[in-house]
């Protein structure tokens, strides 16, 4: 029995990449609003760890939560769904 738990996921944008071995994701998520029932693009920052330092701004990457890291990385970067487009 290795798996502690199930560990949240989420796939999100990378933003900023100008740390070592750290990303900042942003992950979007939809809210229904209370009154109209429209929904709205909320979206949340995360700071996760980049082991090897391959990730890139733009790409699409799956994280996972982890034990904490530092101050405010709470998150490890599991994959890279989807590579940005290069210019």
């Amino acid at each position: 029995m290795n798996d502690r738990g199930n560990k949240k996921t989420a796939i999100g944008v990378v933003v900023s990449n100008r740390m070592d071995k750290t990303v900042t994701v942003k992950v979007e998520r939809l809210v229904q609003h209370r009154r109209y029932k429209k929904y709205i693009k909320r979206y949340t920052t995360y700071k996760a760890h980049d082991e090897s330092n391959e990730c890139d701004i733009g790409d699409t990457v799956a994280i996972a939560e982890t034990r904490p890291l530092s101050k405010t990385k709470r998150w490890k970067v599991k994959e890279i769904v989807n590579k940005a487009a290069e210019v």
